[in-house]
């Protein structure tokens, strides 16, 4: 079985950011998949990062950006498919999610995407520094509860991380529709000098970014009365 299969995948890590591993059965097709397309495209975080992330992908690459938890993978994989020059590096502990990721990265041919079915802190502190032009944590999990808020990933400990490894002038973007999750960043970034918030004028957050493709959970959010909410940070 492939590494994100429900048998072999890992269990959740005592201290980590999100919740189960799967959810309903996969097909056939998908399992297939995951046994035997993911072993190419997954990183293996048991050998070094190379110098140059460039060097992960089997196609000449300019910048590299990642995404930490990206779900279905529609952001991500419309990303890469209109952006062949930028690798892009997907995380997203899900098993489901990542199967609908390989499945379309093979259905839409995409050869600068590289995946990582585990913990993105693991991941942010395999690469090496100043290696990412862009990091995007879109709609993560609002551990509405405040006895679960220690679990958000926005943490003073993981801005140091994405501090490290942004080069000078990466961004970090921020998408949510939760209203406490929102104001919970804004406050921990600007105590993190290491980022400033790049808003001039309201529609910067109220306005999704050029290009955004959107995803499924903002298009319920959206239906459903929820007003997301858009944050850029520049790394210093």
């Amino acid at each position: 079985m492939s590494p994100a299969s429900s048998d072999s995948a890992p269990q959740r890590r005592r201290g980590a950011l999100y919740g189960r591993r799967k959810g309903k059965p996969l097909s056939a097709r998908r399992e297939g998949l995951l046994e035997t397309i993911l072993p190419s495209l997954q990183l293996d975080l048991a050998e070094p990062a190379p110098a140059s992330l460039a060097d992960l992908f089997p196609v000449l690459v300019e910048t590299v950006r990642l995404e930490i938890g990206f779900g279905g993978g529609e952001h991500l994989l419309a990303r890469a498919a209109a952006e062949p020059q930028t690798g892009f590096i997907g995380a997203e502990p899900f098993v489901n999610g990542i199967a609908r990721a390989v499945s379309g990265i093979v259905e839409a041919g995409l050869r600068n995407v590289r995946l990582h079915a585990d913990d993105a802190t693991l991941l942010l502190d395999w690469l090496p520094a100043a290696s990412l032009t862009e990091v995007d944590l879109l709609y993560p999990d609002p551990w509405s509860k405040k006895r679960h808020w220690k679990r958000r990933f926005v943490s003073p400990e993981n801005l140091a991380r994405l501090a490290r490894v942004l080069k000078r002038g990466g961004l970090f973007r921020f998408a949510s529709d939760v209203p406490s999750y929102v104001e919970w960043t804004l406050l921990r970034l600007a105590e993190t000098p290491a980022f400033a918030w790049t808003a001039e004028r309201a529609d910067d957050w109220r306005q999704p970014w050029q290009g955004w493709p959107g995803t499924r959970y903002e298009a319920t959010a959206i239906r459903e009365g929820r007003t997301p909410t858009y944050l850029e940070f520049r790394r210093g």
